[in-house]
């Protein structure tokens, strides 16, 4: 296809919406991700297909929801029958390129990475990296990345099989451990390494000649995890933050404790945070987001200032957010509620819509999947009728409607069954959960969320963003109508699955475990 437009996709692993200047925050520490939101499209309401890491990228790569790619747990694949991304822009005539701080997207054997020319993952404890970001000087840098790989095609198969065993995910939990893996493991990878080494590939893909330029357009994916726990920015940003916490023994004790527990960081709360628990922890995630909003800065100005930057399709999205203490819930594992589910989704495309603006109706952010392989001139399944062009210019595809499905990970309920077993029944943790948001122009939004496919929940979001006051047993007409928009999608989502091969099967060795899911149905 002629003049095929860049692609930068860049996700923000555990970005809140609600902690960006740009979707309301008074005090937001969050300039330079404004900047970009008030030269583009920002859409207000825009959903996650699911509340984690695994199941939310598989839908961004394939455009399905969970129940449809069935990639809901860490020891699950995308099957091989359904296209990915990455493969089908690079079949497209694409260089594919990715760059991944989260080790659920870039150590896993889990189909992510198919299709990718190159992928450089900086998760785990043998990170991959450009010859560029080495510090070791010519020949040195070349012979460090050989040895690099050699020892990578040794540990590989090891984390995999640690990120995917039940046994190994409990003991990685032990408190005096966690500090250890979190670290030297690069749990979180080494994001602001990262987004230099982009911006450093971007800079040097611009010094080309013209006609080198472009002979293949560019598809480029950054997985950042800055904001998630553990929470450990760098001082400057506590202190912009949070300047209390320097003077605060109490408050450093805290988050000493959250960042060792790791037990902690999915699971919900037998007793609500107290006052100061809750400051420290919604502060140290305020200066994690100002961090990474700092160096962000630097790669979005080297996009801005592209030859190609007209015809760039760039898209800065949330996979979910995270749950700091509301409703009884930490982390991002259980539930529907928006501080795991409304995610931010920003798009620029010059070209194509040189006049920012804002979409306040409800999306959902799969449909980026669709918007990328329309952009890219891919004819594939309903890419053209989904494309998020269409809610840009006032023709909404899916009426106004965002769905939502939340699969419990089931290697932290075992956690959980192991530490707190009391925590599970009354915390619904094996529950399936799916949610629907639905609101068009000039009405309210409403969301309602079944608790394994009954009516649980419905909240005005319109007046009640924080999801506080349950109306389940007073909004009668409208819970009919949302209800059987909510079962509709269900059954839509079933039969898709019915209709494509089923992706890798999780074990499970914990007879109690397994007759409490066959319960629920979620196995025969």
């Amino acid at each position: 296809m002629q003049d095929q437009p860049d692609i930068i996709f860049i996700v923000l692993d555990t970005q809140r919406a609600d902690r960006l200047g740009c979707y309301g925050r008074e005090r937001a520490f969050t300039p330079n991700l404004d900047q970009f939101a008030r030269q583009g499209m920002l859409f207000e309401q825009a959903i996650s297909p699911a509340q984690w890491t695994i199941p939310s990228h598989a839908s961004f790569f394939t455009g399905l929801y969970p129940t449809a790619h069935q990639v809901t747990q860490s020891a699950h694949s995308l099957s091989p029958d359904q296209p990915h991304l990455a493969e089908s822009l690079r079949q497209s005539g694409y260089e594919t390129i990715g760059f991944c701080n989260n080790p659920l997207v870039g150590i896993l054997n889990n189909g992510f990475k198919r299709g990718f020319d190159t992928f450089y993952n900086y998760g785990g404890a043998i990170p991959s990296t450009p010859q560029s970001s080495s510090r070791l000087p010519w020949p040195l840098n070349k012979l460090g990345e050989a040895y690099t790989q050699f020892l990578r095609r040794i540990s590989y198969p090891i984390q995999n099989f640690f990120g995917q065993s039940d046994l190994a995910f409990r003991l990685s939990l032990n408190a005096w451990l966690t500090p250890l893996w979190s670290k030297f493991a690069n749990f979180k990878g080494q994001n602001a390494r990262s987004v230099r080494d982009v911006s450093h590939f971007l800079r040097q893909r611009e010094q080309l000649a013209p006609a080198e330029q472009a002979e293949k357009p560019l598809f480029l994916f950054l997985n950042l995890m800055e904001t998630h726990l553990p929470f450990w920015p760098p001082g400057e940003f506590v202190d912009k933050v949070a300047p209390y916490l320097r003077k605060s023994a109490e408050a450093q004790r805290i988050m000493a404790t959250w960042n060792r527990e790791a037990f902690r960081w999915a699971a919900p709360l037998a007793e609500p945070l107290d006052e100061l628990e809750s400051r420290v922890l919604s502060d140290m995630y305020d200066a994690e987001v100002a961090y990474q909003d700092n160096y962000l800065g630097e790669l979005l100005a080297v996009m801005n200032g592209r030859s190609r930057h007209e015809n760039t399709l760039a898209i800065i999205v949330a996979d979910h957010g995270d749950g700091l203490g509301e409703h009884n819930y930490f982390g991002h594992a259980f539930v529907a509620y928006q501080e795991l589910v409304h995610v931010p989704l920003l798009m620029q495309w010059p070209r194509q819509f040189p006049e920012p603006g804002r979409i306040s109706e409800p999306v959902s952010s799969r449909r980026i999947y669709h918007t990328m392989l329309e952009a890219a001139g891919v004819q594939q399944g309903d890419a053209e009728e989904l494309t998020l062009l269409h809610s840009v210019n006032g023709r909404d595809p899916e009426q106004h409607t965002a769905y939502s499905e939340v699969y419990p990970p089931l290697n932290f309920v075992r956690a959980i069954e192991n530490h707190q077993p009391e925590l599970i029944a009354p915390f619904r943790c094996l529950a399936t959960r799916r949610a629907v948001v639905q609101g068009e122009p000039g009405a309210i939004t409403q969301k309602l969320i079944h608790v394994d496919d009954e009516p649980d929940e419905l909240f005005n979001l319109t007046v009640d963003p924080l999801e506080l006051k349950n109306e389940i047993t007073e909004q009668s007409s409208k819970l009919f109508a949302l209800n059987q928009r909510l079962i509709h999608l269900t059954q839509t989502v079933k039969k898709q699955r019915d209709s494509l091969a089923a992706g890798d099967a999780v074990e499970l060795e914990d007879e109690r475990l397994m007759q409490q899911l066959r319960g629920l149905g979620y196995v025969d």
